[in-house]
């Protein structure tokens, strides 16, 4: 199917195109392109005009670029604009103008990309839905999720992430959600900002973005809550609580299994449970705002539910496996190596704590962007109430060191500098009926400690 044609993306972009031409597809990377995709040159670590040439000849149907590069023919297939970022965020705005479609976007310092596929996984079972793949949050991953959008598109979830305050307000005017979700406020990003507080209101500028007469999805359980009701009642959009504490959607109990966890609460008056397919009480949260949010994108309550029971964790975001181990035996793996933050890190924590295993092993590597308070944040791991039923813990990183040190001896392993030092010895660290997790800042690699047991044996997810 045709989703941008030569003189439709010119318009958009008011920009020139060299030939007439159709794109199925939209692409910032060669690696992944496919044929007929619309590659676009962006500028990041790489400029993307070094690799026109390459899309065009695996097939691109044409290209988003500033000049005509090097080796390439004036007359290939190409649209040529005066900023290439600025062209794809004239896409993705012309793709959200053209579409019907429902909009939910999604935000948050904890849980946002879990909550974006469940909201998925539900919105599915109601219509065609489009989302943002892996957390394409970012200043050119919103644009490029909207850009990708098919006209025919019923509904779609648009996740928007932050590093730095000012970044979430002009993703949010581009998505123009019908419902705005914060799924948790917390010290995330603390480097950039002066307290958690103006994190909560960086989040809440996801509600700057809300269409006329838009609902804002709040967790009702932060400390901050009530700069986000602020924030959206200032917008004049309708404010739905979900959490413990919440009036609106009420979370009374989480029942934990060794693969999920059964939740009950309140949603307006009616006693509702539901079922998520993996471990973790913080998913039980996560979903309960995803249910508000279908509701307020207009889904049947008890059909949401029924759609949650679709969604189960991504890899490096909490996916449980059996790994048959060579050596006779085997472990459970919890990997959660995608990032990492101290709130994130204690719920991970609690789930090995409530594992079966005979030992309960934990590989945790630095928390990125932390701020002044970096070393105490991680030292203060070792006392959280889920450590007392942790066997070892193996840290990584120089800041992981802070919490080595803070560990009892009895529960101190390895410290190393990096995931490399520790994956070469994982045979001496490992042994049949372990539970191992692995956590940690994307940037410290522990996906290498992953690979490294899956190494040791047959793994397979578990059903």
């Amino acid at each position: 199917m045709t989703l941008w044609t030569a003189a439709e993306a010119a318009e958009a972009t008011k920009g020139r195109t060299t030939a007439d031409w159709e794109a199925t597809g939209v692409s910032i990377d060669t690696r992944t392109l496919q044929p007929g995709d619309l590659f676009v040159a962006l500028k990041a670590a790489r400029d993307g005009h070094d690799f026109v040439a390459q899309a065009l000849e695996k097939g691109a149907g044409a290209a988003l670029v500033s000049y005509i590069p090097e080796g390439v023919s004036e007359d290939a297939p190409l649209l040529i604009v005066d900023d290439v970022q600025a062209g794809l965020e004239a896409l993705g705005q012309a793709a959200r103008q053209r579409c019907a479609a429902r909009v939910v976007g999604v935000t948050g310092s904890v849980g946002k990309t879990s909550t974006k596929e469940m909201l998925a996984s539900i919105l599915e079972t109601q219509g065609k839905t489009h989302a943002s793949v892996a957390s394409y949050n970012n200043h050119w991953g919103v644009p490029l999720t909207l850009a990708r959008m098919p006209r025919d598109t019923e509904f779609a979830v648009i996740e928007i992430g932050m590093n730095h305050p000012g970044e979430i307000a002009p993703l949010a005017r581009q998505a123009q959600p019908h419902v705005g979700l914060v799924t948790t406020v917390a010290a995330v990003h603390l480097e950039a900002f002066e307290n958690v507080a103006g994190i909560a209101r960086e989040k809440a500028a996801i509600f700057d973005g809300l269409t006329p007469g838009g609902a804002a999805i709040v967790n009702a359980d932060i400390e901050h809550a009530d700069i986000l009701r602020a924030c959206a009642r200032d917008r004049d959009a309708k404010v739905v609580d979900f959490g413990r504490d919440a009036r609106d959607y009420t979370l009374t109990d989480v029942a934990q299994g060794p693969n999920s966890v059964q939740a009950h609460g309140v949603a307006d008056g009616k006693v509702i449970s539901f079922d998520v397919q993996s471990a973790g009480t913080h998913f039980a949260m996560n979903a309960l705002g995803a249910l508000a949010a279908c509701v307020e994108m207009g889904v049947d309550l008890d059909q949401a539910i029924a759609g949650l029971r679709r969604w189960s964790p991504v890899k490096g975001r909490g996916v449980r496996e059996v790994i048959a181990l060579s050596t006779g035996g085997q472990i459970e793996l919890l990997d959660d190596s995608y990032n990492a933050n101290p709130t994130s890190m204690e719920a991970a924590l609690d789930v090995l704590a409530a594992s079966a295993g005979k030992r309960k092993i934990a590989f945790l590597g630095d928390m990125k962007e932390l701020g002044a308070q970096e070393q105490a944040m991680h030292a203060a791991m070792a006392d959280v109430t889920a450590m007392a039923q942790i066997d070892r813990v193996h840290c990584i990183g120089p800041l992981m060191r802070a919490l080595h040190d803070a560990l009892p001896e009895d529960k101190r392993g390895l410290w190393t500098e990096t995931s490399a030092h520790v994956a070469a010895r994982l045979p001496e660290l490992i042994r049949d009926g372990d539970t191992v997790l692995a956590k940690g800042s994307l940037s410290m690699a522990l996906a290498c400690i992953v690979d490294g047991l899956r190494k040791m044996g047959q793994g397979g997810a578990l059903e």
